[in-house]
């Protein structure tokens, strides 16, 4: 069998892949569907019919619910067999994390649980550790939370002030500091916790018991959304943490913290499609009641625009998120065949792809307070009620922007470790862009005869991807070492990265389905495909004049309008014609269903 290519993280900006070198959902095999389905089916049982009382809040009902979820064994889908897990591929977490997304602020509590507050210690934790607590955290006998936001050192977490010292007699570390914004603080039997030990300059990560005397966990905070939460500041006075929890080296916190991060990153993704999928189940079932001027208001033209639009954003991510996935699997077999025990390869491989995860993150949380934001409109008055499922969801969907670091810093992350990669030899993204810069007087977009569909659509993504290099090469030229401070012209450099990542992955899923299962079955498909790049072409185009006027003189403005110009020419589509049959195939389905 050919061996599938696997392109580096950031290096889709300079490389091709085939639509054969992806994963896409309809492969996932009988395993993989039966564990969704078992996570459907305990929502349905568990959750939904307890949710107001959730939310109420009950932290206790929610433990409860948790520990259930432990002895049904999802919470050691991603936790290998010899630490009471089963071991699952990271594309099978990943459907697992998209399904549980369905779940409102459970969804937030079991995140938390299964990945942050037990990964640092699978991933970093030694084999003693791993066996007295990962074995218990693997079924939900222990609940974990994750400790390392602080007052004053939000983005900015390694200038928190938690501090350990270690003993006179050499056997403990004397922890003290406060945390906030805790996950699962209310009940978690174990924390992650970060701290500065004696005057270091970074962080190291210990595993903190909620019994070691001088823990004190305040009440809960009163927020906005995901209610059903808990949510507390925690303050560490003189805690004896035993030396032997040390989490990996010391000064290795922050490593571990970031490596984490983009595991958070990537799963909110995933998170935030089972949200969005929910959100849209909820709205055209709602059209699809709804009547007004004596017809059903999924008739109407306005609303089945909102209908498609939501299908179309979604799509587009589950899209990126399974072609990720497959990518952070192969690279951990990898790592695996060349020595590193499963933990390490799982860390390794996962924290390497850190742009698309935070293209993920930004992409995947903006789409969800899109689709449920027109949820509610939908709805209309009665979206404003606490009585429909919609209402619950705009609260709770908000967090998510701010989760896992904000999509300010995501944004940048974009930029910033892409151009890193490139300058460490990962891929040539500044010859390439300074090639094209060079030819742009004479540049085209490579418009061919008698081009199929797909080669069509493959084209308008490699001109997008071209015009992301002209900018990047206009740009670093302009600012220099300076670039970093302009973050408005790194933002739009973002902006421009997403659109291509998501229409790319969209691209490739669809011309796969088609050899799978034929062109007319497909066709809904490309409908949804034309849209989506239609509009990217225009997303593009603002993005890159948005940065180039940023800087440009009169003349660059012109030979970069025309650059511009060309690389986003797509050819005009009946976009109205187009939304409509992806909006009827919803209507007729009365749920999500591509």
């Amino acid at each position: 069998m050919e061996k599938r290519k696997v392109l580096k993280s950031g290096e889709f900006l300079v490389g091709e892949i085939s639509a054969n070198d992806i994963f896409i959902p309809e492969e996932f095999n009988e395993e993989q569907q039966m564990i969704a389905q078992t996570i459907r089916d305990f929502l349905d049982t568990e959750l939904y019919p307890n949710i107001e009382q959730i939310d109420s809040p009950d932290i206790n009902l929610m433990q409860t619910i948790l520990k259930k979820a432990g002895e049904l064994g999802l919470m050691g889908i991603s936790i290998p067999e010899e630490y009471g897990g089963f071991g699952q591929s990271f594309i099978t977490q990943m459907l697992a994390a998209e399904t549980i997304g369905a779940g409102h602020s459970f969804s937030v509590a079991f995140m938390a649980h299964t990945g942050i507050g037990t990964l640092p210690i699978m991933y970093y934790g030694n084999e003693e550790q791993r066996q007295r607590y990962v074995t218990r955290l693997a079924t939900g006998e222990l609940l974990g939370a994750y400790c390392l936001t602080e007052p004053g050192a939000g983005s900015d977490a390694n200038s928190g002030k938690t501090n350990a010292i270690l003993s006179a007699d050499g056997k403990h570390y004397i922890l003290n500091g406060q945390k906030m914004w805790i996950t699962n603080a209310g009940f978690a039997d174990t924390q992650v916790v970060f701290a500065k030990i004696d005057r270091d300059r970074v962080l190291s990560a210990f595993i903190v018991e909620k019994n070691f005397p001088g823990v004190i966990i305040n009440p809960d905070e009163h927020k906005m959304g995901i209610k059903g939460s808990s949510t507390a500041q925690i303050f560490y006075n003189d805690v004896l943490v035993p030396v032997e929890n040390l989490i990996g080296k010391r000064g290795e916190g922050f490593r571990i913290a970031l490596s984490i991060l983009h595991m958070g990153r990537i799963k909110l993704g995933a998170n935030v499609l089972g949200a969005s999928k929910k959100s849209i189940n909820d709205s055209v079932k709602y059209a699809n009641e709804r009547k007004q001027f004596g017809v059903f208001i999924s008739t109407f033209g306005s609303i089945r625009h909102k209908l498609a639009e939501q299908v179309i954003k979604t799509y587009a991510l589950e899209c990126a998120i399974y072609r990720l996935s497959k990518d952070i699997d192969d690279l951990i077999e990898n790592y695996k065949n060349q020595g590193l025990d499963k933990g390490k390869a799982s860390v390794e491989g996962i924290s390497h792809y850190a742009v698309e995860a935070a293209i993920l993150k930004v992409y995947g949380s903006e789409v969800l307070d899109y689709v449920i934001d027109e949820a509610v409109q939908i709805h209309g008055g009665m979206g404003y009620s606490a009585e429909m499922a919609v209402e619950r969801g705009y609260r709770d969907s908000r967090i998510n922007r701010i989760f896992e670091g904000t999509n300010e810093i995501n944004r940048l992350l974009v930029v910033d470790t892409a151009m890193k990669r490139a300058l460490k030899g990962d891929f040539d993204l500044f010859g390439k862009a300074a090639e094209l810069a060079a030819g742009m007087a004479t540049i085209t977009d490579n418009k061919r005869d008698n081009e199929s569909y797909f080669e069509e659509k493959v084209r308008y993504s490699k001109n997008f991807k071209n015009l992301i290099l002209i900018t990047i090469n206009g740009v670093s030229q302009h600012f220099g070492k300076n670039l970093i401070q302009e973050q408005e012209v790194l933002n739009n450099l973002a902006d421009m990265m997403m659109e291509v990542y998501i229409a790319e992955s969209m691209i490739l899923r669809i011309q796969k389905m088609e050899t799978i299962k034929g062109i007319d079955p497909v066709e809904i498909y490309r409908s949804a495909l034309d849209v989506f790049v239609y509009d990217a072409a225009y997303k593009v185009k603002k993005s890159a004049s948005d940065a180039i006027n940023s800087f440009a003189s009169s003349e660059f403005k012109n030979k970069y309008k025309n650059v511009i110009e060309t690389l986003t020419n797509v050819s005009g589509i009946n976009v109205k014609d187009a939304r409509r049959k992806i909006a009827d195939k919803l209507i007729e389905d009365n749920s999500y269903k591509f």
